[in-house]
């Protein structure tokens, strides 16, 4: 798998501060992505990033890898089969399991904004909202903010911008309120939510572009676990981080080879260096089933 294509979603989902330029390649557009996935210097400054003392975090907006899935896979391609149903969050009455579905029901809601399925949208709002207020974001999840989202339910663009919206003040918040842990907690619930609906939406083939963006959250995921480190003292962080662990190591087995730099005749772009990442179908297999695993940890569904 090609890391040039490496774009961090989720959906909620955070990312170590990245690098972007353009160079012919798989790119639906017909524009590669190229990404330095060099771990980020303890003094970038990034804007629009989240800035945790040791390390800077860009946060990418909830529905990066969303819409990068719909642009490969179509906007019909809809499943709200694989969300975390509304009503499953009356179960969640602890601060690990409201931060980290505070973070899955976000994702939910990117999904149903960026797949134009407004009306569910808003049903997940109301979900957002209610957890938002316990884990102290309620200023970030306002009644305005629900208007907003019930007079655009027809406008998908719009939904993903309020969706936006939502996300990066929730960030913002728990910054302000020095909510680490309950920040970490949210990332990994958002990382998770993400992967695991795109492990439902697309099917294997060799080098695709869905399949090579599963495999580039190798290096996603090992940016977002330092993250948790940080706060590896609250006890539901540190739950967390052993449940990732176990991600981690099906990902560590993913063959990666460096890439040389080439360069085309005049008029051809030019390919940077880089590293590839091979997944096979049986990895794909492997890393969605235990995506699944530590989903349902999440939701504690089976």
């Amino acid at each position: 798998m090609n890391k040039t294509l490496k774009t961090a979603l989720f959906a909620v989902p955070l990312t170590a501060s990245m690098m972007f330029t353009s160079c012919g390649g798989d790119h639906p557009d017909g524009e590669e992505i190229t990404v330095d996935t060099t771990k980020v210097d303890s003094s970038a400054v990034v804007d629009n990033g989240l800035e945790t003392g040791e390390l800077s975090f860009q946060v990418p907006s909830p529905g990066e890898m969303l819409t990068f899935i719909k642009m490969v896979g179509g906007k019909n391609n809809k499943n709200t089969a694989v969300l975390n149903p509304p009503e499953n969050s009356k179960n969640y009455t602890d601060a690990k399991s409201k931060a980290l579905n505070f973070g899955i029901y976000s994702c939910d809601l990117s999904y149903c904004s960026t797949f134009e399925m407004g009306p569910q949208a808003v049903k997940y709002f109301v979900v957002v909202k209610k957890l938002g207020d316990e884990i102290g974001v309620s200023t970030a999840v306002d009644p305005a903010m629900a208007k907003r989202l019930e007079q655009n339910v027809g406008n998908s663009d719009s939904l993903a911008m309020i969706t936006d919206d939502l996300y990066y003040g929730s960030f913002e918040e728990m910054q302000k309120s020095k909510q680490g842990n309950t920040l970490a907690l949210v990332v990994a619930g958002g990382y998770i939510e993400s992967l695991y609906i795109v492990c439902n939406l697309v099917k294997y083939e060799a080098n695709s572009p869905g399949i090579q963006r599963i495999a580039d959250q190798k290096i996603t995921l090992d940016n977002i676990i330092d993250f948790l480190k940080k706060y590896e003292s609250d006890a539901g962080v540190a739950e967390t981080l052993k449940e990732l662990s176990g991600l981690k190591d099906e990902f560590a087995k993913l063959k990666e080879t460096e890439i040389t730099e080439t360069k085309g005749k005049e008029g051809v772009k030019v390919l940077g260096g880089g590293t590839n990442i091979e997944m096979t179908a049986a990895q794909f297999k492997t890393i969605s089933e235990k995506v699944k695993a530590v989903r349902n940890t999440f939701t504690q569904t089976k």
